[in-house]
């Protein structure tokens, strides 16, 4: 038993002798009064102490018993001090060393993990932080920066619905399928009824061909010997027009991915919206999980080139399914997706995402970062010249409450853009002030001064965002800015002369190739591309709209002549064929699959006729060759029907004979 134990139990070390047994010691009495008696159950009461520290105890404890008692316990705290803090400074002593290679190391490991995701270092100073955010806030890659866990669609969900709800269904849904073969990703929550992706084929490298700098790596997907014949034939079906050839395909090979988009517009047109977004997923789930190891989606500075044809696979595929995300209400989400896409290659935005970035933005809430946003990237894509970033930065200023920057900046857009009020109002629904509706701002000038590529995108913007604009706060606060535009008008101010001219010098011509594949992937009802706009533009196909000029194909277009497989097309084929004769053969292909030129491929006899009207010089001759395809169509088909009925009648006859 330890000495000290028993010192504390017995009251001191009167009487103890180094050579006697401390069980042969009598209790002292001191005073008259008899110490207290020994209870073994007060050693349970003690706090245990380490063995060294019991080892220097049995030490102390061999001194002379001839001091006092007092002088004694004064001569044993020094001791104890002396030797805890001995043996503080040999254990640290000891220790230091070590510490300081685990803590190097440490450090080390965190500051790679986090420039791997994309995190910011840990600061010990918070002025120093303050600063350093401040400066990258600024930053135009830090402003398009995401974090993972906003990648997930469910995540949001479960912030709208609760999680048990959302929970229920994910569990429902593992039910019904199988699961323990699917690598989990980010982009995507793979389905557990997909089959086992394998060898896709698909594969990504750097990119050495462009120049990387601060920082920014490029790259680029690599497809195999298998991958590219599968697209070969792919690329087959498309031109048969023949959509069984697509389904063939995806059959033999469930994740090729352009064969799963051109399959998901497809279920998209017969309205089978949740196939068509278990299609992109799918297909996305594919790109991702051949993603290069230093491929960080987070950080911004990982770039595709949209000139190799091989990558844009990935920015369409992220375009369609940032949409339908959004049309389940999670707008964050598809914000995320936003910043994703355009940090791609945020110079050039060969899909225009900045004309819906705002409209998730507001959405989603996130006033402040839209604004920064703004700020980061105006010198280099001067984006107040466009009217959705002109509107909707003076919404965002509204929401946050700046009521004096919010009225400039409203100001400001209504005078830059006129054309779009009128428009917004009537889709809102609202009664329009008698001074708007008869003054000429608004109205006969805003037309005569707006360019078509203008009211193209002016009327983009007012189909997707005008439920922004219906709340009730933001109405009369719309009306108030709108009577003080009206007022400085009137007054002849200057800088209506300047926004006028500007408008029509910056917008003149046709619509840049990357806003007109926005409308396309876009596919609202209200927006559609007339012939004259992609004439001569390239092929309209789902998987690959409008390539660009200097594209750097790793496949070539097969050139199929529509009337050669006139056998083996549909009754619509060979209608749009006819229409289409004399325009080039890749808008004939697309309209008559019916992929983003017309609303309806049943209701297109109007679109049709303006179209043909608008291309071809000789509605004469229009019509001379629809007749002949007619022509063609009925002796081709008529004697085929015919002798399929006289088999039958025939096999009807023997079968009643015998």
């Amino acid at each position: 038993m330890s000495t000290r134990y028993m010192k504390k139990v017995y009251g001191g070390d009167e009487g103890l002798d180094k050579d006697c047994d401390p069980s042969d010691v009598e209790n002292p009495v001191t005073g008259g009064v008899r110490r207290k008696q020994f209870n073994v159950f007060d050693l349970l009461n003690q706090n245990s102490e380490s063995e060294a520290k019991e080892d220097d105890d049995r030490e102390t404890s061999t001194a002379a018993g001839v001091l006092s008692e007092d002088a004694k316990r004064k001569k044993k705290k020094k001791k104890r001090k002396k030797t805890d803090n001995s043996k503080v400074h040999r254990t640290a002593r000891r220790s230091s060393e070590d510490n300081e290679e685990v803590d190097d190391e440490i450090e080390r490991t965190v500051r790679e993990i986090n420039e791997l995701l994309g995190e910011p270092l840990p600061n010990s100073s918070g002025g120093d932080l303050q600063a350093s955010s401040s400066n990258l806030q600024r930053s135009k890659e830090n402003v398009l920066t995401i974090q993972h866990k906003n990648l997930n669609p469910y995540n949001e969900l479960k912030r709208i619905f609760g999680s048990k709800t959302i929970q229920a269904e994910q569990s429902k849904r593992r039910g019904r399928g199988r699961s323990g073969h699917l690598k989990k990703t980010w982009l995507v929550s793979p389905r557990e009824n997909w089959p086992p992706i394998g060898k896709s084929g698909l594969s990504m490298s750097l990119d050495p061909s462009p120049e990387s700098t601060e920082g920014v790596q490029y790259f680029i997907y690599d497809h195999n010997s298998s991958y590219r014949q599968t697209q070969m034939k792919f690329l087959q079906a498309v031109e048969s027009l023949n959509p069984d050839n697509i389904v063939a395909i995806i059959n033999a090979h469930p994740y090729h991915v352009d064969a799963l988009l051109q399959l998901a517009e497809l279920c998209k047109l017969s309205e089978d919206l949740a196939m068509a977004a278990e299609l992109t997923e799918r297909a996305l789930y594919c790109l991702e999980c051949a993603f290069h190891p230093l491929f960080n989606v987070t950080t911004a500075k990982c770039r595709l080139d949209y000139k190799k044809q091989q990558n844009r696979a990935l920015y369409i595929t992220l375009f369609k399914h940032l949409i339908f995300v959004g049309g389940r209400a999670c707008y964050r989400t598809s914000l995320e997706f936003c910043k994703m896409l355009l940090s791609l290659d945020p110079e050039n935005d060969p899909l225009a995402i900045v004309l819906a970035i705002d409209f998730y933005a507001l959405r989603a809430r996130e006033y402040r970062w839209f604004i920064e946003f703004c700020e980061a990237w105006e010198d280099r894509r001067n984006l107040s010249q466009l009217p959705n970033i002109a509107y909707s930065s003076a919404l965002a200023n509204f929401h946050l409450g700046t009521g004096g920057l919010a009225d400039e900046v409203l100001q400001n857009a209504l005078t830059m853009f006129p054309s779009l009020l009128v428009p917004l109002l009537d889709k809102c629904g609202v009664q329009t002030d008698s001074r708007v509706m008869g003054h000429d701002f608004f109205n006969s000038h805003a037309k005569s001064t707006s360019p078509p590529a203008l009211e193209k995108v002016v009327a983009l913007y007012v189909a997707r965002s005008y439920h922004l604009w219906k709340e009730a706060d933001i109405l009369p606060w719309l009306e108030r800015n709108v009577n003080q535009v009206l007022d400085r008008f009137d007054a002849g101010h200057d800088f209506f002369n300047f926004c006028t001219e500007k408008r029509t010098k910056r917008y003149q011509g046709k619509l840049p190739k990357n806003i007109l594949r926005h409308i396309i992937l876009s596919d609202i009802k209200e927006i559609t591309v007339d012939i004259q706009e992609i004439q001569n533009q390239g092929p309209v196909l789902s998987h690959d709209p409008l390539p660009p000029a200097d594209s750097i194909d790793l496949y070539t277009r097969l050139q199929v002549n529509p009337r050669s497989n006139s056998n083996n097309s549909n009754l619509f084929s060979l209608f749009f064929t006819s229409l289409f004769t004399d325009i080039e053969e890749d808008v004939v292909a697309a309209a008559a699959n019916g992929y983003n030129l017309f609303e309806n491929a049943i209701d297109n006899a109007g679109n049709v006729e303006v179209a043909r009207d608008a291309v071809r010089a000789d509605l004469r001759r229009a019509v001379t060759n629809l007749l002949h395809e007619v022509g063609n169509l009925l002796l081709h088909r008529a004697p085929d029907g015919v002798n399929d009925a006289d088999a039958e009648e025939d096999t009807d006859n023997d079968q009643e004979g015998d």
